[in-house]
């Protein structure tokens, strides 16, 4: 008997959070823990420009063949346009080659496994805070894990000179896990000037950037999200890029994502691309082809393109808005303690400086769930379930 030796695997911090919130009876219950855009509605839903995309793959599809490992080529070439702009010397040159990959996790876990077998980078600076899931994904691969300091508590702010101080410690070669927009966890991103400086540390230390670029176009906008990526692959000459459809195209099912190499020749792009697919043919072989297409197909036709930009918009704006309504709801529930930070943030989340002990208030006597870290998901607030939410707050700081 093999499986009795098993122990049980710990829940994971956000899916298991999800897992109890379908389990919770209560009726007015609010999950803020998953990143899932919802609309007023408290929907997530399917946007116009997928589903006239998917009409015209309906019409127009003739086969269910399997793809290449490196998967959709129209789609390939539609992700490095978004990244880098289409006129972008990388894109001329050839520097740059991409693969499709499942969602922006799988794309994080091939690159980190192209890494691990082909080259001396060994170790991966991760933000703190970071994603929840990012330890896991590099640590299954085998890479080593440091930490460079990202947020500051006493001003729910960005440190960013301690981050340049942790980050001049690490060694030639090692790898540094950037956040192209809309920080997961914190909404705190990276200025121009920022980006630059951090541009020129990867430059004179020898650092390899890994870009999770999940949330384009959440920000403030599809090309003004890809600043900081543009400035560091403009200096750095080589860096890896994980990216993901699932928000900003509402594809979260289709797990639709891709990872970019970027070297500093077209020769060392085809070689180190190699290697990319041989990790893709060990694990997966290749990938599903629909949200490939999907995407594809929006960004190739310049009506649905611009329909998708309009939905991304609103989203995004949608988001906004409820960051500003939260601030004012805690304010008028009586809230002394200064939520303004919430509002410039960017993307997605929030992290609203709650205790792990307010979070485990929230959830057993209030019914609101949020991630043990105190991250929000702004996302996923309308304008019905904010009063629930705010006076659930006002109850636990009181």
């Amino acid at each position: 008997m093999i499986f009795t030796q098993v122990e049980l695997a710990a829940a994971d911090p956000i899916l298991g959070l999800t897992d109890a919130f379908k389990a919770d009876k209560r009726t007015d219950k609010v999950n803020l823990g998953v990143g899932i855009y919802k609309n007023e509605a408290g929907l997530t839903p399917i946007l116009k420009s997928v589903k006239q995309a998917e009409e015209i793959l309906l019409a127009t599809e003739k086969s269910k063949s399997y793809l290449g490992m490196e998967g959709v080529e129209a789609y390939n070439s539609a992700v490095q346009g978004l990244l880098f702009g289409a006129d972008h010397e990388i894109i001329k040159n050839k520097r740059a080659l991409t693969a499709q990959a499942p969602g922006g996790t799988g794309s994080l876990r091939v690159a980190a496994e192209f890494l691990m077998r082909n080259t001396e980078s060994k170790t991966i600076w991760v933000s703190n805070p970071t994603w929840a899931n990012h330890q896991n994904i590099f640590k299954s691969a085998g890479l080593s894990i440091e930490q460079y300091r990202y947020y500051k508590a006493e001003t729910h702010g960005k440190d960013f000179d301690a981050m340049v101080a942790d980050l001049k410690m690490a060694k030639t070669g090692d790898l540094v896990l950037l956040h192209g927009c809309c920080h997961n966890p914190t909404g705190i991103d990276l200025t121009e000037a920022e980006w630059h400086v951090m541009a020129k540390l990867c430059l004179d230390n020898g650092l390899v950037p890994l870009f999770d670029f999940a949330y384009q176009g959440f920000g403030t906008g599809v090309d003004e999200d890809a600043q900081g990526l543009r400035i560091v692959a403009s200096q750095v000459p080589e860096l890896i890029i994980a990216n993901s459809f699932s928000k900003n195209f509402g594809l979260y099912n289709e797990r639709i994502g891709a990872v970019t190499v970027v070297a500093d020749t077209e020769s060392n792009a085809v070689k180190a691309f190699s290697q990319v697919k041989s990790t893709i043919r060990g694990n997966y072989s290749n990938p599903p082809a629909h949200g490939a297409l999907i995407v594809s197909t929006i960004l190739a036709d310049a009506e649905l393109k611009l329909l998708w930009e309009t939905e991304l918009t609103e989203m995004r704006e949608r988001i906004a808005k409820m960051r500003t309504l939260f601030v004012e709801t805690l304010k008028s529930e009586g809230v002394s303690q200064d939520f303004s930070f919430i509002s410039s943030q960017n993307g997605m989340f929030s992290f609203s400086g709650l205790t792990k002990e307010q979070v485990a208030q929230l959830k057993d006597e209030h019914a609101v769930y949020i991630v043990g870290s105190g991250r929000i998901s702004v996302a996923g607030m309308t304008k019905e379930n904010m009063p629930v939410i705010c006076k659930a707050i006002a109850a636990v700081l009181a």
